[in-house]
């Protein structure tokens, strides 16, 4: 195989379309925004891309397996075109994810995307009640209409940046010419987090004016917070000692 195989599905006939990259990252957040575009809108299969820098693995389901790979879907968000950038997985190596990430804007520019936003999650380490979306972005006047739609701009957060096919996007899609944002949506990093999800959603959805259904996403919410409380529970029970145990003979 080469470094990269691009193989066209179909030539997509999309007015003024926006790219959007959802690929797996903290709590999994971009990915899953991502997906749920796909799941509730008309799409097109528009490209699949294969390359040797993503890990050398399948996956299997009902014991088929599948290369790894990433792929560009054509969607039609009641108007709005987007071009959705999905996938199992990211680069294994830093010059991977660069190489990859170029390939990917090349596949963009050809379908004429000139705005891109990247999905993704911002790790918290703890539990969260209300869900905010940090931004960031790859040229200053982006930062108001955004902040309008509901974004966070702080001081130095993400610590420690954005990395992966995200921040790339910003960075090399900066310096190709895109308007290039990232949303993230605060997630605890501890496990897969719908909800995040649904907040870079409503921020995309206000910014881009469309609207989606989140039944199936707010499901497998619930699905979550029903582990988190079972999880809860075995650790409260693993930290509380037996009234036998404190009993003491000497």
């Amino acid at each position: 195989m080469d470094e990269f195989d691009v193989i066209w599905h179909t030539e997509p006939s999309l007015d003024d379309p926006v790219l959007v990259e959802g690929l797996p990252g903290v709590g999994h957040v971009g990915k899953l925004a991502a997906d749920h575009l796909v799941d509730e809108f008309e799409t097109d299969h528009v490209a699949t891309v294969y390359s040797e820098h993503f890990p050398p693995q399948v996956t299997v389901e009902d014991g088929v397996s599948k290369l790894a790979s990433a792929e560009f879907h054509a969607v039609d968000a009641d108007g709005t075109d987007l071009l959705v950038l999905t996938g199992d997985q990211q680069a294994g190596d830093g010059p991977g994810h660069y190489r990859l990430t170029t390939t990917f804007l090349d596949v963009a520019e050809e379908c004429g995307c000139e705005t891109a936003y990247a999905l993704g999650g911002v790790p918290t380490g703890e539990l969260i009640e209300e869900y905010g979306v940090v931004g960031a972005v790859s040229e200053a006047s982006l930062v108001g209409p955004l902040e309008d739609a509901g974004v966070e701009f702080r001081d130095d957060e993400p610590a420690g940046g954005v990395v992966g096919v995200s921040g790339l996007i910003l960075g090399l899609g900066g310096r190709r010419g895109f308007e290039a944002a990232c949303l993230m949506g605060e997630t605890s990093g501890y496990l897969v987090d719908p909800k995040s999800a649904r907040a870079v959603l409503d921020v995309l959805c206000a910014k881009l004016g469309f609207e989606v259904d989140y039944e199936s996403l707010d499901e497998r919410a619930d699905e979550m917070e029903e582990v988190m409380e079972k999880m809860q529970e075995m650790q409260q029970q693993s930290t509380q000692t037996p009234d036998d145990d404190l009993r003491y003979i000497g």
